[in-house]
């Protein structure tokens, strides 16, 4: 046999004969796939930016309750979907910032444990691809490269948690409800408001605080409404379960971004977190062929979505607010401006929730009734089948011939 035909020698452990380290390696591989506690820390530490939260006014809760109920006779008048899981009636729950964060973490725990499995795979190397492989080889043979590919390994499931709870603890100081993102959550019959982050908002933009609270009430019914629909439950889940599934390890990213920080500024601790901001890096995991393929669905159905419960709460507050126009302007307004972990959020999930993408969904809905009626547009809740591919989004003509309108 040729020393080509050889299995190659396995690397040298960097961390053997230093007990320190020996010791936090230990500590490290018998953390599981993500490191929870980690990651509850951090949501609660950016849902609260380390101060004490005051408790619900039971004055702001009981209004809230009361207004869900008006709004739900309205979902259900406009939609024509039940509000209710499983039997039981919805309950709407005014949370803290830090509560919203703790349920939010648990309802995306599957997701999360199914990306750091994906993040835990052998990196796939193309047998045909010589560049790469030799690169591959060079890295496992390089004792530099063993050592920031084995401390990337161990500190996986730290950097994830640390990552993963940031990014909820981020939502929790923005959201009004648990359906900022469209996606489904564990089948429950509560639905989570945040009353802090609603009263800044009507404060901010001089907005009628019970007009806003209703507002919210609808917005979140609908979309619990409508992802609870069977067909489109499993749709969205299936496509971004796809998705998270699609990661798969870069074992040099980690060493080349933290050679690549700047340290101009002599804060080693702005440097870490600027490198530890591009998800690509921060969980060393690369988008897949399989992903950027089936992107333009996830897109589709999203924008989809988006639009419908747009249309339809439109309708809503027609019907019970005086300003419900500028309520929905303001706070669509805010929902396409990305920051930094907005993006987190789309790289991790492979959501879109882009001015275009928004205004995509709108012109699909507005189309589809202006040609067919409220009615036309409800076909979106008969059957999976009647769910539009990406190019009968942007052509609801299209849409309405395929299922014989």
């Amino acid at each position: 046999m040729s020393d080509s035909d050889a299995d190659p020698p396995e690397p040298v452990n960097p961390f053997s004969g230093i007990p320190m380290f020996a010791d936090m390696a230990r500590m490290l591989q018998n953390q599981g796939p993500i490191n929870w506690d980690l990651a509850q820390q951090f949501a609660y530490a950016s849902a609260t930016g380390g101060a004490s939260e005051m408790n619900i006014d039971p004055i702001s809760r009981v209004a809230i309750e009361q207004l869900g109920r008006i709004a739900d006779l309205h979902v259900r008048q406009v939609t024509g979907l039940e509000t209710s899981v499983g039997g039981r009636d919805f309950q709407i729950t005014a949370v803290t910032k830090s509560q919203w964060a703790a349920r939010t973490l648990d309802a995306y725990r599957p997701l999360v444990t199914q990306l750091a499995t994906s993040l835990g795979q052998s990196p796939v190397v193309g047998a045909t691809d010589a560049a790469a492989l030799l690169d591959y080889d060079d890295d496992a043979n390089d004792p530099m490269m063993a050592m920031m590919a084995s401390l990337g390994q161990m500190m996986a499931p730290s950097m994830l948690g640390m990552a993963v709870g940031s990014m909820v603890g981020h939502l929790a100081t923005r959201a009004f409800g648990q359906y900022d993102l469209p996606i489904p959550r564990p089948g429950s019959h509560e639905l989570l408001v945040v009353p802090a982050n609603i009263d800044a908002f009507a404060a901010d933009w001089e907005l009628p605080i019970d007009e806003l609270r209703l507002w919210v009430c609808l917005q979140e019914l609908t979309a619990h409404a409508v992802l609870n629909v069977p067909h489109i439950r499993a749709e969205v889940e299936s496509l971004v379960s796809s998705h998270v599934a699609g990661f798969r390890p870069d074992p040099r990213a980690l060493a080349d971004k933290l050679g690549d920080m700047n340290l101009a500024d002599n804060d080693m601790m702005k440097a870490l977190q600027r490198s530890l901001s591009d998800p690509e890096v921060l969980l060393g995991a690369v988008q897949s062929p399989a992903q950027l393929a089936a992107l333009p669905r996830l897109n589709a159905i999203v924008s989809v979505i988006t639009g419908y419960v747009d249309h339809a709460v439109d309708l809503e507050a027609a019907h019970t607010l005086g300003s419900g126009g500028r309520i929905s302007e303001a706070v669509r307004r805010r929902r396409i401006e990305a920051s930094a972990e907005d993006v987190f959020v789309e790289k991790l999930f492979g959501l879109t929730l882009t001015r275009q993408q928004v205004e995509r969904g709108k012109a699909f809905a507005d189309g589809v009734v202006e040609r067919a009626g409220e009615a036309g547009l409800s076909r979106l809740f008969t059957s999976a089948k009647n769910l539009p591919t990406p190019s009968e989004v942007d052509a609801p003509g299209l849409w309405l011939a395929r299922i014989d309108l």
